[in-house]
């Protein structure tokens, strides 16, 4: 059996069509409450369905990427084991609701969404900050550089696009500590896209500049956020470099129990999401990727992106439930 025929055989193809199930059922768990303010509420009805729908699947799979480590999350915790236990073993990283602060202000872009892949293959990151750049594909792999800085990132960019730098728009977290990276990126003509939560949705958007009007993604966010954004790249196309923020002795402690052994590299897609690779994402509320689930009298929309690496298939399912039951 050679490499290609190990891989296919590891993640078999009805898996992607399984992993839709997971990101819907928490994805309209969470769409219950949006709205509410109500972040924790709306979270934790994400994770129970997500774990529920996650111990069906035909597989022996560990989270390596979740809510959080063991002794601060009760459910999807960071080595959690899931799934029925007779199937391939596999890695997993998940956020049941991706912009819980979005869905409790219904704001856009909020998702569920899970990744899957052989076990091994995804970065066990601590739940810490992590830098990111990240851009769409089509561009060859020096044209960014997390240690650029800002204005040149956008010019090497600009230059690569074949446009003038005021037709480049940066999408970046709107946080007090990216104050000195937003006025870099202004002083230099570009647009910016603020958002207040969902970097992985803002990540993803770098892949479709046309539709979704951002070029490139830029500054720090959560660790478990970047796995879930490299392993979406890995299928969809795209870059994206990560440096793990390890600014305490304590960080750098519980980032070596996970086997990081150097504080500073700088990890890139593969690095983080290795082979064949599964990613699935339902949108909670409306965003420029997905709309987000609609309750009808008797059914329920959902929409969901759901990708493969070793095919670089991406299937976007629009889905109307009419048994209300599952969920």
């Amino acid at each position: 059996m050679n490499a290609a025929d190990k891989i296919s055989a590891g993640l078999d193809r009805v898996l992607t069509m399984e992993l839709v199930r997971v990101t819907e059922r928490a994805a309209v768990a969470a769409a219950r409450l949006r709205g509410r303010g109500d972040e924790k509420a709306a979270d934790q009805v994400a994770v129970d369905a997500m774990r529920t729908e996650l111990n069906r699947l035909a597989i022996k799979g560990t989270v390596v990427i979740g809510e959080g480590e063991r002794d601060e999350a009760p459910m999807l915790y960071i080595g959690e084991e899931v799934g029925t236990g007779a199937g391939p073993e596999v890695d997993i990283a998940l956020d049941p609701l991706e912009g819980t602060t979005i869905c409790a202000k219904n704001l856009p872009n909020a998702l569920a969404v899970v990744a899957l892949a052989e076990k091994g293959s995804l970065l066990n990151a601590p739940d810490v900050y992590m830098d990111k750049i990240a851009i769409g594909p089509g561009y060859a792999d020096d044209v960014i550089d997390i240690d650029a800085a800002p204005a040149e990132n956008i010019a090497r960019l600009a230059k690569a696009k074949g446009v003038p730098v005021s037709e480049i728009t940066a999408c970046i977290l709107d946080r007090p500590r990216h104050a000195a990276i937003i006025d870099a990126v202004r002083a230099t003509g570009a647009a910016i896209r603020l958002i207040g939560d969902g970097d992985v949705a803002g990540v993803i958007h770098t892949t479709d500049p046309e539709e979704t009007g951002i070029d490139i993604y830029m500054g720090i966010g959560g660790a478990p956020e970047g796995v879930l954004a490299a392993a979406a790249l890995r299928c969809i196309g795209g870059q994206i470099q990560g440096r793990l923020i390890l600014d305490t002795p304590e960080k750098v402690e519980r980032a070596a129990r996970m086997g990081v052994s150097d504080p500073n590299k700088v990890y890139r897609a593969d690095e983080m999401a290795r082979g064949d690779v599964l990613f699935a994402a339902t949108g909670v509320t409306d965003g420029n990727m997905l709309s987000g689930v609609k309750f009808g009298r008797n059914s329920i929309t959902t929409h969901t992106i759901v990708l493969r690496s070793s095919s670089r298939t991406v299937r976007e399912i629009k889905a109307r439930h009419q048994d209300l039951d599952k969920f």
